[in-house]
């Protein structure tokens, strides 16, 4: 089933190359499959084509943590904060702030 949605998300892509819906719906599934490399591919050009896209720096910099890249994973939460705060998304930097404090090895009552 994820490698039908996975073409389907493709062919749409295909039509729409700059809807940054579809770029994470397709790093999400492929992510979904286990195919990180392609994963990662569509995340970083996510965040490289539309870098006010919140949600990608979250899920970007888990995929970072998992793949042991601990320093991109702390820049990429960093980046999603900036862009958090400048979008007004309290939500989104809330997330990006435990995650961040978390890949630091900060508890919740340690200064940064």
């Amino acid at each position: 089933m994820t490698s039908q949605r996975i073409q389907q998300l493709i062919e749409f892509l295909n039509d729409n190359p700059n809807d940054p819906f579809l770029l994470y719906a397709l790093a999400t599934e492929y992510l979904k499959a286990g195919q990180t490399a392609d994963a990662l591919r569509y995340y970083e050009r996510l965040r490289t084509d539309h870098p006010d896209y919140v949600g990608t720096y979250y899920h970007l910099g888990k995929l970072y943590e998992s793949l042991g890249e601990r320093d991109n994973a702390i820049a990429t939460y960093r980046q999603g904060m900036e862009i958090a705060q400048q979008k007004r998304d309290r939500h989104a930097l809330s997330e990006l702030q435990a995650v961040y404090r978390s890949a630091l090895g900060l508890d919740e009552d340690d200064e940064d």
